[in-house]
């Protein structure tokens, strides 16, 4: 997994978390501090209706004042039977919640004078405080005070779901806008960590594009501070595997041009031997050729590594296939290998480096008759495909198993020394040469199904 995604799961993980945890807090501390307001509202009404009471006692007997405020209580006709699912009453005659809130009045021995028709009359002796009562299938909550001068019981009740509702109701309100922006705020932190993580893919889209021939340091002025010494130890690290390279490129490039002159020389004084006793001295004459070959292919295969081919121009890519099938037809001819050159280009004028490709062509070509057995066939089909230019291959050999195509393009690699009599660069120059030009060289089966392999290489040769 990478960083930037584990990072992204544990901060994502850590702020749900903590904002679940924030708001299951909120909505608990919420509920209790409404539960609080709501017991102080029932207070404050007990102590109201003690006033009320008080204040009319001195004016009439006992009898009319629980007239009266049986009176004031009084519920507006139909409220009983009013659907909850409404909450002001039509003609503003009150409201639902009227149901749910109830008063009690008791005498100064504990006799009922008073009490709401939601809240059914208290039989136990009222007690000062709050507490608990069940009346008609709910809950209510009460607070009971005592009046000092009239002696008179006061009792305020609500009833709980109500008290639940409202609470329930208000708390949700703080929580849900956290449990809104919840979302909002987990996709803005992976924005933010994919975007500060943006400088450290920057630094590897050089190195996942840089290659041996071109090897850079990275620009540390993009690196972040945090990884500045990670990149310094990455650039000396190139700088030391450039100067490596450059030391075994330069090698093999002296190598094979010192090796050229003996045996240019050792040829010569084998010709002269063959003359006199060519029995003895043909198989050394065939080992010398195949030397030349490959410091020919070695010296071939360090210009194209040295960056410098010249400059791309115009020429037929028909034509330069065509004639490289004419350099390899006495190859052909000598093994008994029919070439068939199958050429489907219309607009075959394009930028390109003519020798390389016509070198790339040979030697795949060279490549195909090699290990084709005798009376079978080579065949090179040239096409358009979109804005490339596809070059098949196909010989008629034993082929490449696929788990070991991608070895058979490696350098001084040869997978069956049995067949053929090459060094292992045949294929390593023709990807070379394909990715010069920006191109692809892929390893395929037959599409007819017949034995072989096909060399398929796809050239974007217009766009250069």
């Amino acid at each position: 997994m990478s960083l930037t995604r584990k990072l992204s799961i544990t901060v994502a993980l850590l702020t749900m978390l903590l904002a679940l945890t924030a708001a299951a807090w909120s909505y608990i501390g919420s509920n209790h501090e409404l539960e609080e307001v709501f017991d102080a509202e029932l207070a404050q009404s007990a102590r109201i209706v003690q006033g009320l009471v008080h204040h009319l006692s001195h004016d009439q007997p006992l009898g009319q004042l629980k007239d009266a405020l049986e009176d004031s209580l009084r519920l507006p006709p139909g409220l009983g039977d009013h659907d909850d699912s409404d909450e002001a009453l039509p003609g503003d005659r009150g409201h639902k919640y009227e149901k749910k809130l109830a008063f009690q009045i008791w005498s100064r021995d504990g006799t009922p004078l008073l009490s709401s028709p939601a809240l059914t009359e208290q039989t136990d002796r009222p007690t000062p405080g709050y507490a608990w009562a069940e009346s008609r299938g709910f809950q209510w909550r009460t607070f009971t005070l005592r009046d000092p001068e009239t002696g008179l019981w006061i009792l305020s009740g609500q009833r709980e779901d109500i008290r639940s509702e409202l609470s329930g109701e208000l708390a949700l309100s703080n929580v849900l806008p956290l449990l809104i922006v919840l979302p909002v705020l987990l996709v803005l932190v992976v924005i933010a960590i994919r975007w500060t993580f943006r400088p450290l893919r920057q630094l590897e889209r050089p190195i996942r594009n840089m290659a041996p021939e071109r090897i850079h340091p990275l620009d540390e002025k993009q690196a972040p501070p945090e990884v500045l010494g990670l990149v310094s130890a990455v650039n000396g690290l190139l700088r030391r595997l450039d100067q490596a390279l450059e030391r075994e490129r330069q090698f093999s490039a002296d190598a094979a041009h010192e090796l050229r002159t003996p045996l240019a020389a050792l040829r010569l004084n084998l010709e002269e031997a063959c003359q006199s006793a060519p029995e003895q001295f043909s198989g050394l004459l065939a080992s010398v050729d195949r030397m030349n070959h490959l410091v020919e292919q070695m010296l071939l295969l360090s210009r194209i590594d040295a960056g410098s081919p010249g400059e791309p121009q115009l020429a037929s890519i028909s034509d330069i296939v065509a004639q490289a099938v004419a350099d390899v037809a006495p190859v052909a001819i000598r093994d008994h290998v029919e070439l068939i050159l199958d050429d489907r280009i219309d607009n075959d004028r394009v930028l390109c480096h003519s020798a390389l490709i016509s070198t790339l062509v040979r030697s795949l070509t060279a490549n195909a008759i090699q290990y084709s057995p005798a009376d079978s066939e080579v065949t090179l089909q040239l096409t358009e495909k979109g804005a490339d230019t596809c070059l098949r291959i196909c010989d008629s050999g034993p082929g490449i198993p696929p788990e070991a195509r991608e070895r058979a393009l490696q350098r001084f690699v040869r997978l069956d020394q049995r067949q053929g009599s090459g060094a292992g660069l045949g294929l390593a120059i023709a990807s070379r040469i394909v990715e010069l030009h920006g191109g692809q060289l892929t390893l395929e089966d037959r599409h007819d199904g017949r034995s072989g392999l096909c060399v398929r290489v796809l050239l974007p040769l217009n766009r250069l």
